[in-house]
C-alpha cells in the first residue's frame, strides 16, 4: 500500500542472481536472501535502512516471482508488514523495474519521489546513508535524477565509475555528472583515481517519479510502453501484484544507466560518505569480515593451518586448509568451490558452463525452499527417494495427491497433523504414517517449533511435477 504524500517511496530491487557468490548464492535462493554479513539478510538490512516512517513510506519491492514467499516472510520478520511486492515473471534488468515503481508511485502521488536501491548491497552506517538521502532530496524534488557516488577505497575493476562535474551550489556538495565509465580495466582505474574526480557508481537512485517517466517516454519509449501494459494487465495474487507475463516479455532488458542516466542531462551526483559494497564477490566478503592474525576469514565447519589471506567457509562438510595463500574455499552440501581471490570475479563463468551442461547445481540449492518451509534430498535410488522436510510453525502443505508414488513419513521432532483422505491424525516425535499412492493428503505443523520429518518416497516416477493440488493456502497451481 503506497501512501507517499511528501515522504520518499523506497524501492527495493530484488532481481539479481548473485552468480559470483556461487555456490552460496544461486538463482533459486540468491545472495539477497542470505545472511552474509551479520544476522539479518541483505534484503532485511536494506529494508531497515529505510525504516524511518517520518522520512520513508512502506517499501515497494520489485522481485522475481519465484522468491515472493521468502521475501514476504523475511520482511515480516523485521517488522515490515505492509510492503508493496511487485512480481516480475522474469528479469528485465533495472530500467523496467524502476519504471514500474515510478508508474505505481506516481499513480498514488504525481509528485512522488522514489529511492531505488538494489537489495544485495551492504551499507554499514545507516545514519550516514540517510544523511546522503537528505542531501539529495531537494534536488530530486526540483526534477533532478540524483545518483550517489562512493569514494573509492581500492582500485576496483568490478564497479562502474561516475566522473563528477562542477558543483551546482557553493552551499551544497552536489555536483553535475560529467560522464560514466563502466567496469574499467586496472590501468584505466588507476588513471581515473589519479585525478580524484571519479567515484564508484553505487547503483542507488533518488528520482522524481513523474520526470523519470517523461524521460523514459523520450529515451526508452518501448520500455515505458511495455511496463504500462504489464501493469494494466497485472493481477492480485494474495499479497502480491503479479505483472502480466505476455506484456512484460515484450519489454527490452536494459539497465537504468544505459537507458537513461548515460543519456540524460538531468543527472547529478551526491558524493556519499557511507561505507558501501555491492557484495559482488568472495573477495568483497573477505575484505569486510573479521580476520585472524594471518588474514584468514574462517566461517562454519572449517580449520586452517599455516594459511594466510584465505576465505574459508564450511557449510555441510568440514573444510581443512593447510599451507595455502589467498584462496577462496567455500562448500555447501552439494558443491565445493576452490579459487584464488584474484580470480573470484570469474566464478560466474563456472556457473554459465554448468548451466550449459544442464547441471542443477548451477541454479538450484541443496535446500529447496517453499512457502511452508523447505526440503532436502538425502538419497535417491531406483524407484525410491529419501528427503528431509522442515515445516515452519503454523504452516501447512497443500492438500494434494500423487499418481505415481506413495510416501512414508517419520516425525523426527515437533508435532504434525496429517490429513489422509477422510482421516486427521496427530503425530508426535518418533511416530510415522504411510500415505498410499492416490491418497488425498496434507501435512501441517500446529506447533510453535519447526516440524522435521523424514519422507521416503517409492514408486515408478518421483518428479516434483507429480503433484495434483486440490487446495492450497498459497494459491499455487
Amino acid at each position: 500500500m503506497i501512501e507517499p504524500r511528501g515522504r520518499i517511496v523506497p524501492v527495493l530491487l530484488s532481481g539479481g542472481a548473485g552468480s559470483r557468490l556461487w555456490p552460496l548464492s544461486r538463482e533459486t535462493y540468491p545472495k539477497q536472501l542470505l545472511s552474509l554479513l551479520g544476522e539479518n539478510t541483505l534484503l532485511q538490512q536494506t529494508a531497515l535502512r529505510v525504516e524511518d516512517r517520518t522520512l520513508f513510506t512502506d517499501p515497494m519491492v520489485i522481485a522475481n516471482a519465484e522468491h515472493r514467499f521468502a521475501i514476504g516472510e523475511q520482511l515480516r520478520a523485521v517488522g515490515v508488514d505492509r510492503p508493496t511486492i511487485v512480481l516480475e515473471p522474469f528479469g528485465r534488468n533495472t530500467a523496467p523495474a524502476v519504471a514500474m515503481a515510478a508508474l505505481l508511485a506516481s499513480e498514488a502521488d504525481p509528485d512522488a519521489v522514489i529511492l531505488a536501491m538494489p537489495v544485495d548491497h551492504w551499507v554499514r552506517d545507516h545514519a550516514a546513508f540517510r544523511a546522503a538521502i537528505s542531501t539529495g532530496i531537494t534536488a530530486a524534488r526540483h526534477g533532478r535524477f540524483v545518483l550517489f557516488g562512493v569514494r573509492p577505497s581500492s582500485a576496483a575493476t568490478g564497479f562502474g565509475y561516475i566522473r563528477m562535474g562542477v558543483e551546482l551550489d557553493a552551499a551544497s556538495p552536489i555536483r553535475s555528472v560529467a560522464g560514466f565509465v563502466e567496469k574499467p580495466d586496472l590501468v584505466t582505474v588507476e588513471r581515473l583515481l589519479a585525478c580524484d574526480e571519479h567515484v564508484w557508481n553505487s547503483g542507488i537512485f533518488l528520482l522524481p517519479a513523474r520526470q523519470f517517466i517523461d524521460e523514459l517516454a523520450q529515451r526508452a519509449p518501448e520500455v515505458l510502453a511495455a511496463c504500462r501494459k504489464a501493469l494494466t494487465g497485472a493481477t492480485r495474487d494474495l499479497d502480491f501484484l503479479r505483472l502480466d507475463e505476455r506484456a512484460f516479455e515484450a519489454c527490452p532488458a536494459i539497465s537504468i544507466d544505459y537507458a537513461i542516466m548515460e543519456k540524460t542531462g538531468n543527472a547529478v551526483v551526491v558524493p556519499a560518505t557511507f561505507d558501501w559494497s555491492d557484495v559482488g564477490s568472495w573477495s568483497a566478503l573477505w575484505s569486510m569480515a573479521d580476520k585472524d592474525q594471518s588474514g584468514n576469514v574462517v566461517i562454519g565447519d572449517a580449520v586452517v593451518e599455516d594459511a594466510s589471506g584465505c576465505y574459508v567457509r564450511g557449510d555441510g562438510q568440514l573444510v581443512a586448509a593447510l599451507g595455502v595463500e589467498d584462496l577462496v574455499i567455500a562448500t555447501s552440501p552439494d558443491v565445493v568451490l576452490v579459487t584464488s581471490r584474484k580470480r573470484d570475479q570469474d566464478v560466474g563463468k563456472l556457473v554459465e558452463r554448468l548451466k550449459a551442461n544442464g547441471h542443477r547445481s548451477a541454479t538450484q540449492t541443496h535446500s529447496v525452499h517453499r512457502p511452508w518451509g523447505y526440503y532436502q534430498s538425502i538419497h535417491a535410488g531406483e524407484r525410491f527417494q529419501v528427503k528431509r522436510i522442515t515445516v515452519n510453525p503454523g504452516a501447512k502443505l497443500s492438500l494434494q495427491k500423487h499418481y505415481h508414488r506413495a510416501e512414508h513419513w517419520v516425525v523426527v521432532n515437533g508435532t504434525a497433523i496429517v490429513t489422509r483422505d477422510d482421516e486427521e491424525i496427530l503425530l508426535r516425535e518418533n511416530e510415522s504414517i504411510f500415505v498410499p499412492l492416490g491418497c488425498m493428503h496434507r501435512l501441517e505443523n500446529p506447533g510453535k517449533v519447526p516440524l522435521n520429518l523424514i519422507e521416503v518416497q517409492s514408486g515408478a516416477y518421483l518428479g516434483e511435477d507429480d503433484i495434483v493440488r486440490v487446495q492450497d493456502i498459497y494459491d499455487r497451481v
